[in-house]
Protein backbone atom coordinates (compact mmCIF):
# COMPACT_ATOMS: atom_id res chain seq x y z
CA UNK A 1 0.00 0.00 0.00
CA UNK A 2 1.42 3.57 -1.08
CA UNK A 3 0.77 6.72 0.45
CA UNK A 4 1.79 9.54 -1.07
CA UNK A 5 2.19 13.05 0.87
CA UNK A 6 3.06 16.63 -1.07
CA UNK A 7 5.15 18.70 0.76
CA UNK A 8 5.50 22.35 -0.07
CA UNK A 9 8.38 24.36 -0.67
CA UNK A 10 9.79 27.52 -2.03
CA UNK A 11 11.84 27.88 -5.20
CA UNK A 12 14.47 30.81 -5.90
CA UNK A 13 11.13 32.96 -7.42
CA UNK A 14 9.71 32.36 -3.84
CA UNK A 15 6.66 30.68 -5.21
CA UNK A 16 5.91 27.20 -2.78
CA UNK A 17 6.43 24.21 -5.31
CA UNK A 18 4.91 20.87 -4.17
CA UNK A 19 7.02 18.05 -2.99
CA UNK A 20 5.55 14.47 -3.64
CA UNK A 21 7.11 12.02 -0.55
CA UNK A 22 6.05 8.29 -1.13
CA UNK A 23 5.76 6.09 2.05
CA UNK A 24 5.92 2.17 1.44
CA UNK A 25 3.98 -0.15 4.02
CA UNK A 26 4.80 -3.59 4.32
CA UNK A 27 2.86 -6.11 5.59
CA UNK A 28 -0.92 -8.01 5.50
CA UNK A 29 -3.41 -6.51 5.97
CA UNK A 30 -7.18 -7.30 5.47
CA UNK A 31 -8.78 -10.68 4.67
CA UNK A 32 -4.87 -12.08 4.03
CA UNK A 33 -4.32 -11.48 7.35
CA UNK A 34 -7.44 -13.10 8.89
CA UNK A 35 -6.67 -16.64 6.67
CA UNK A 36 -3.16 -16.55 8.69
CA UNK A 37 -4.76 -16.25 11.89
CA UNK A 38 -6.88 -18.77 10.50
CA UNK A 39 -4.00 -20.71 9.58
CA UNK A 40 -2.25 -20.99 12.49
CA UNK A 41 -5.44 -21.30 14.60
CA UNK A 42 -5.95 -24.77 12.82
CA UNK A 43 -2.24 -25.82 13.16
CA UNK A 44 -2.85 -25.14 17.05
CA UNK A 45 -5.78 -27.51 16.96
CA UNK A 46 -4.17 -29.81 15.26
CA UNK A 47 -1.05 -30.13 17.22
CA UNK A 48 -3.49 -30.41 20.57
CA UNK A 49 -5.38 -33.35 18.75
CA UNK A 50 -2.22 -35.19 18.02
CA UNK A 51 -1.06 -34.25 21.39
CA UNK A 52 -4.15 -35.89 22.96
CA UNK A 53 -4.12 -38.67 20.87
CA UNK A 54 -0.69 -39.72 21.47
CA UNK A 55 -1.33 -40.00 25.31
CA UNK A 56 -4.34 -41.57 24.90
CA UNK A 57 -2.29 -44.41 23.17
CA UNK A 58 0.48 -44.17 25.42
CA UNK A 59 -2.13 -45.14 28.68
CA UNK A 60 -4.05 -47.47 26.57
CA UNK A 61 -1.21 -49.57 25.36
CA UNK A 62 0.80 -49.24 28.81
CA UNK A 63 3.84 -48.55 27.83
CA UNK A 64 6.61 -48.20 29.84
CA UNK A 65 10.36 -47.81 30.89
CA UNK A 66 9.96 -51.70 30.53
CA UNK A 67 7.80 -52.62 27.25
CA UNK A 68 4.25 -52.15 26.91
CA UNK A 69 1.48 -53.65 29.19
CA UNK A 70 2.31 -57.28 29.80
CA UNK A 71 5.19 -57.67 27.08
CA UNK A 72 8.69 -56.57 28.55
CA UNK A 73 12.04 -56.27 26.60
CA UNK A 74 14.72 -58.03 28.38
CA UNK A 75 18.03 -58.69 27.77
CA UNK A 76 17.56 -62.46 26.42
CA UNK A 77 14.60 -61.93 24.59
CA UNK A 78 10.57 -60.70 24.94
CA UNK A 79 8.63 -61.69 27.59
CA UNK A 80 4.90 -61.98 28.09
CA UNK A 81 2.78 -62.30 30.78
CA UNK A 82 -1.20 -63.67 30.66
CA UNK A 83 -2.72 -64.64 27.55
CA UNK A 84 -1.51 -63.18 23.92
CA UNK A 85 -3.82 -63.69 20.88
CA UNK A 86 -1.49 -63.09 17.07
CA UNK A 87 -3.96 -62.92 14.12
CA UNK A 88 -0.78 -63.01 11.96
CA UNK A 89 2.54 -65.94 11.53
CA UNK A 90 4.60 -65.67 14.60
CA UNK A 91 8.54 -66.18 13.96
CA UNK A 92 10.62 -66.82 17.29
CA UNK A 93 13.76 -68.83 17.63
CA UNK A 94 12.93 -70.27 20.82
CA UNK A 95 8.97 -70.17 23.29
CA UNK A 96 9.63 -71.31 27.01
CA UNK A 97 6.91 -70.84 29.27
CA UNK A 98 7.25 -69.99 32.96
CA UNK A 99 8.59 -72.23 35.58
CA UNK A 100 5.67 -73.22 37.30
CA UNK A 101 2.79 -73.18 34.24
CA UNK A 102 2.97 -75.15 31.03
CA UNK A 103 2.74 -73.69 27.96
CA UNK A 104 -0.43 -73.93 26.25
CA UNK A 105 -0.86 -73.02 21.97
CA UNK A 106 -4.58 -72.98 20.84
CA UNK A 107 -6.61 -72.75 18.13
CA UNK A 108 -10.09 -72.54 16.98
CA UNK A 109 -8.91 -74.04 13.38
CA UNK A 110 -5.15 -75.60 13.80
CA UNK A 111 -1.34 -75.26 15.00
CA UNK A 112 1.50 -75.46 12.30
CA UNK A 113 5.06 -75.17 13.43
CA UNK A 114 7.39 -74.72 10.58
CA UNK A 115 11.13 -74.81 10.40
CA UNK A 116 12.68 -72.81 7.46
CA UNK A 117 16.40 -73.24 6.29
CA UNK A 118 18.39 -69.48 5.19
CA UNK A 119 16.36 -70.01 1.67
CA UNK A 120 13.34 -69.77 3.34
CA UNK A 121 12.16 -73.15 2.33
CA UNK A 122 10.21 -75.27 4.49
CA UNK A 123 12.60 -77.97 6.10
CA UNK A 124 9.99 -79.31 8.47
CA UNK A 125 6.69 -79.18 9.62
CA UNK A 126 4.02 -80.12 12.30
CA UNK A 127 0.61 -79.42 11.99
CA UNK A 128 -2.20 -79.95 14.79
CA UNK A 129 -5.77 -80.36 13.33
CA UNK A 130 -8.97 -80.78 14.59
CA UNK A 131 -8.85 -84.20 13.60
CA UNK A 132 -5.66 -85.51 12.30
CA UNK A 133 -1.87 -84.51 12.86
CA UNK A 134 0.52 -84.10 10.44
CA UNK A 135 4.13 -84.04 10.29
CA UNK A 136 6.83 -83.61 7.86
CA UNK A 137 10.59 -83.57 8.13
CA UNK A 138 13.69 -85.64 6.92
CA UNK A 139 13.61 -87.15 10.29
CA UNK A 140 11.37 -87.80 13.28
CA UNK A 141 12.44 -88.86 16.53
CA UNK A 142 11.26 -89.25 20.02
CA UNK A 143 13.85 -89.42 22.83
CA UNK A 144 13.76 -89.26 26.70
CA UNK A 145 16.44 -87.95 29.08
CA UNK A 146 18.57 -90.55 28.04
CA UNK A 147 18.14 -92.23 24.98
CA UNK A 148 16.01 -92.51 21.35
CA UNK A 149 12.51 -93.96 21.70
CA UNK A 150 11.69 -93.50 18.54
CA UNK A 151 13.45 -93.04 14.95
CA UNK A 152 11.77 -93.01 11.50
CA UNK A 153 13.34 -91.75 8.03
CA UNK A 154 12.28 -92.78 4.70
CA UNK A 155 14.38 -96.13 4.68
CA UNK A 156 13.54 -97.28 8.48
CA UNK A 157 11.64 -97.12 11.88
CA UNK A 158 13.55 -98.01 14.87
CA UNK A 159 11.97 -98.57 18.13
CA UNK A 160 14.63 -97.92 20.77
CA UNK A 161 12.38 -98.83 23.86
CA UNK A 162 12.90 -102.30 25.89
CA UNK A 163 9.64 -103.77 24.36
CA UNK A 164 6.98 -102.48 21.74
CA UNK A 165 3.12 -103.55 22.55
CA UNK A 166 0.49 -103.87 20.62
CA UNK A 167 -2.68 -103.62 22.27
CA UNK A 168 -5.17 -103.55 19.50
CA UNK A 169 -7.93 -106.87 19.13
CA UNK A 170 -6.54 -107.44 14.99
CA UNK A 171 -2.94 -107.30 16.51
CA UNK A 172 -0.39 -105.62 14.14
CA UNK A 173 -0.36 -105.74 10.40
CA UNK A 174 3.00 -105.57 8.83
CA UNK A 175 3.15 -105.23 4.74
CA UNK A 176 6.74 -105.75 4.43
CA UNK A 177 10.13 -107.35 6.45
CA UNK A 178 10.29 -107.12 10.43
CA UNK A 179 12.96 -107.18 12.07
CA UNK A 180 12.96 -108.04 15.86
CA UNK A 181 14.19 -110.31 18.68
CA UNK A 182 11.83 -111.75 20.23
CA UNK A 183 7.99 -112.60 19.83
CA UNK A 184 5.34 -113.08 22.87
CA UNK A 185 2.08 -112.55 23.29
CA UNK A 186 0.82 -111.46 26.51
CA UNK A 187 0.20 -113.81 29.51
CA UNK A 188 -2.59 -116.24 29.29
CA UNK A 189 -2.85 -115.34 25.72
CA UNK A 190 -2.35 -117.25 22.04
CA UNK A 191 0.68 -116.11 20.01
CA UNK A 192 -0.51 -115.87 16.60
CA UNK A 193 1.66 -115.12 13.22
CA UNK A 194 -0.49 -115.99 10.12
CA UNK A 195 0.28 -114.94 6.51
CA UNK A 196 -3.82 -115.09 4.97
CA UNK A 197 -2.54 -114.91 0.99
CA UNK A 198 1.11 -115.52 1.21
CA UNK A 199 4.08 -117.61 3.07
CA UNK A 200 5.20 -116.82 6.69
CA UNK A 201 9.01 -117.25 6.85
CA UNK A 202 11.12 -116.61 9.74
CA UNK A 203 15.34 -116.50 9.86
CA UNK A 204 17.70 -115.62 12.09
CA UNK A 205 21.27 -115.99 11.51
CA UNK A 206 22.13 -118.09 14.70
CA UNK A 207 18.77 -120.34 14.87
CA UNK A 208 14.96 -119.70 15.00
CA UNK A 209 13.91 -120.63 18.95
CA UNK A 210 9.59 -121.36 19.26
CA UNK A 211 8.65 -122.66 22.65
CA UNK A 212 5.75 -122.39 24.31
CA UNK A 213 5.95 -122.60 28.14
CA UNK A 214 2.30 -123.43 29.09
CA UNK A 215 -0.12 -125.13 26.00
CA UNK A 216 0.75 -126.19 22.61
CA UNK A 217 2.62 -125.03 19.40
CA UNK A 218 0.23 -125.56 15.73
CA UNK A 219 1.68 -125.40 12.72
CA UNK A 220 -1.23 -124.73 9.57
CA UNK A 221 -0.96 -124.21 6.14
CA UNK A 222 -2.50 -125.30 3.27
CA UNK A 223 0.04 -126.60 1.19
CA UNK A 224 3.47 -127.87 3.07
CA UNK A 225 5.00 -126.84 6.54
CA UNK A 226 8.89 -126.87 5.51
CA UNK A 227 11.38 -126.68 7.76
CA UNK A 228 15.05 -125.75 6.42
CA UNK A 229 18.66 -126.26 8.11
CA UNK A 230 21.82 -124.99 6.45
CA UNK A 231 23.63 -126.94 8.94
CA UNK A 232 22.94 -129.92 11.15
CA UNK A 233 19.48 -131.54 11.32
Amino acid sequence: MVREQYISSTDDSGAPTPVTDSIYKIGIYGWRKRCLYLFVLLLIIILVVNFGLTIWILRVMWFNTEGMGYLQVKEDGVRLEGESEFLFPLYAEEIDSREDSALLVHSTDNVTLNARNANGDVTGSVSVGPSQVNAFGQHFTVSSSDKNLFYADNKEAVVGTGKLRVTGPQGALFEHSVETPVVKAEPLRDLRLESPTRFLSMEAPKGVHVKAMAGNIDAESSLDVILHSTEGL
